[in-house]
């Protein structure tokens, strides 16, 4: 009877958490905005410590400088684009690294690897697009999205019965589910949206956007890279920048320098 009991409470649970959504799901399990942010900040600084240590901290080249200089005018718009309701304190660092790759952490902790910048030859207005794009998953807690799912898919697992395994392997989740764990493909589409949306505020040209997916086109030579495979193909992505562009060209207009 109390084995009946459980399966029927949990299908239910299963029910109850789906239907609140994955953010709430954090939210109940422990994992709410601020302290989502206060555990990744944490682990950022675990990241950022092991990149110095094997001196792959780029605080100098002219590669870091132009993406802290594109990070610091994108900036005060993501400030001001911020709807958790808890503020972000950003931080960018650059890696020194062949892998073209960029992500950002919950509350705002951010790294680009210079593999990125330098193998697609990228211009300040492809660098904004990608840390724009970067930006947005934080702003719109993808990560804290990705966590509730697992929780859902979990339920009953160890994420649901001990949360505490969430913070003892916090420098495991800082390098994967925080940072490099794939979003949903409609999490990439609403990144590029709201990434080209921060560029053009910020006064860089939102084309760009379409010209960094066409170069990463041309490194993949048709396919994806293992980073990518659930994202959208590159096409679909400048397929949809591309209908954007008379919304958000006004706006580059009025603000470009």
């Amino acid at each position: 009877m109390l084995k009946k009991w459980n399966k029927k409470y949990w299908a239910g649970m299963g029910v109850i958490l789906a239907l609140t959504g994955c953010t709430s799901v954090a939210d109940m399990v422990g994992y709410d905005t601020a302290t989502l942010n206060e555990d990744a900040a944490k682990s950022y600084t675990q990241v950022i410590q092991k990149a110095r240590g094997q001196k792959a901290l780029d605080v100098s080249s002219p590669t870091a400088q132009r993406v802290q200089r594109v990070f610091a005018r994108l900036r005060p718009h993501a400030e001001r684009a911020n709807k958790t309701g808890v503020p972000f304190n950003w931080q960018m660092n650059v890696i020194r690294s062949d892998e073209m790759n960029a992500w950002a952490m919950p509350g705002g902790k951010m790294a680009v690897y210079t593999g990125i910048v330098e193998k697609l030859k990228l211009t300040d207005d492809e660098i904004a697009a990608v840390v724009g794009h970067e930006m947005t998953h934080a702003l719109l807690e993808h990560s804290k999205k990705a966590l509730g799912g697992q929780v859902l898919t979990g339920l009953g697992g160890s994420i649901l019965a001990s949360s505490t395994g969430v913070d003892g392997d916090l420098v495991g989740l800082g390098a994967d589910l925080l940072a490099t764990k794939p979003f949903s493909r409609h999490q990439e589409s609403e990144a590029d949206a709201g990434g080209v949306r921060l560029m053009a505020e910020a006064g860089y040209n939102p084309e760009a956007a379409v010209s960094v997916w066409e170069k990463m086109n041309k490194v993949q030579g048709g396919s994806s890279l293992a980073i990518l495979s659930t994202h959208p193909t590159n096409q679909a992505r400048i397929n949809a920048i591309r209908k954007m562009l008379p919304e958000v060209m006004p706006i580059y207009q009025k603000n470009k320098r």
